[in-house]
């Protein structure tokens, strides 16, 4: 009887544990290695916090820069999120968040999202907008080695904004959006966005604007660029922050809590819209927002 009962304990260490272990390790991996693998929108959205006069906002987004604002949406007692349209990006606002920190100044004078960057065909009518509206009108410089002309500019909050104007280029060029990250750690956060993420990582580029070096990271029409100059720097952690679209909220927070990756805010429903989201930090703190959207249901 002992001798059968070694010899069961032997069976169950060689076949039987070893299978269990292998489905508990199965059940234990993320199910998928980076986010992108459930990203359902071939661009990102970008939001943007602002404490002043939201009719001044939206007429510099929308009257000066002729982007086509969308129907506003309330998420709360107290809550809008305003829309503007670029290509298969949106544009957001929302009032500030008195738990986070912001950093006013130059690019380059805090880590965060400092900067926006839109294109567009032709000058003219912008600079009618800057004028009609009583605004510092932008001073174009040229971009080496090509056609475009770039300018910087500040929204009523004081955003940054890059104008760039790109001249007789297909119309797939004026539905891109770039969003400018400052951050602290350049490894740190490429690996973030290129392995986290899963964006497609380009070739770096050299900024004549802020004369640095940028590191450009791409899902469709919308391009993360980060830039760092070397220096500590405060954090601006609620200016602003990136959204992703996704089919699968769950397996975002999966692969966030195996990666150890910050979490902010813990997946939940957004009531009245049936949107499930959860907010996640890169190495800064800056916001990367994930909202699984409903499918529509067939008639």
């Amino acid at each position: 009887m002992k001798e059968r009962v070694q010899m069961l304990l032997g069976v169950f260490c060689l076949v039987i544990a070893p299978a269990l272990c292998a489905a508990q390790d199965e059940t234990a991996a993320p199910p998928i290695q980076s986010t992108a693998a459930v990203f359902s929108q071939d661009s990102m959205n970008v939001f943007l916090r602002y404490a002043g006069d939201p009719k001044a906002m939206f007429e510099f987004y929308g009257a000066v820069l002729g982007l086509k604002q969308l129907a506003t949406y309330k998420v709360g007692a107290n809550a809008n999120v305003a829309r503007f349209d670029v290509g298969s990006s949106q544009v957001k606002f929302t009032a500030i968040d008195p738990k986070r920190s912001y950093q006013h100044g130059a690019i380059q004078d805090a880590t965060g999202l400092r900067l926006l960057t839109f294109f567009f065909p032709d000058k003219d009518p912008l600079l009618e907008g800057f004028r009609s509206h009583n605004l510092p009108i932008p001073e174009f410089h040229p971009l080496a080695g090509s056609k475009r002309t770039s300018a910087l500019a500040q929204d009523p909050e004081g955003h940054w904004v890059e104008i760039v104007i790109a001249p007789d280029e297909p119309r797939a060029t004026y539905e891109h959006i770039e969003i400018g990250l400052v951050v602290s750690n350049l490894e740190a956060s490429r690996k973030f966005y290129r392995e986290f993420i899963g964006l497609q990582e380009l070739p770096p580029v050299e900024d004549p604007i802020l004369h640095t070096t940028k590191y450009p990271y791409r899902n469709g029409t919308t391009i993360v660029s980060l830039r760092c100059f070397g220096h500590p720097l405060p954090a601006d952690t609620g200016s602003g922050g990136i959204q992703y679209v996704v089919s699968d909220a769950n397996a975002v927070e999966t692969l966030a809590k195996a990666r150890q990756v910050k979490i902010d805010q813990p997946l939940s429903t957004l009531q009245g819209y049936g949107m499930r989201f959860i907010w996640l930090e890169d190495p800064d703190g800056i916001t990367n927002y994930y909202a699984e959207v409903p499918r529509a249901k067939k008639p």
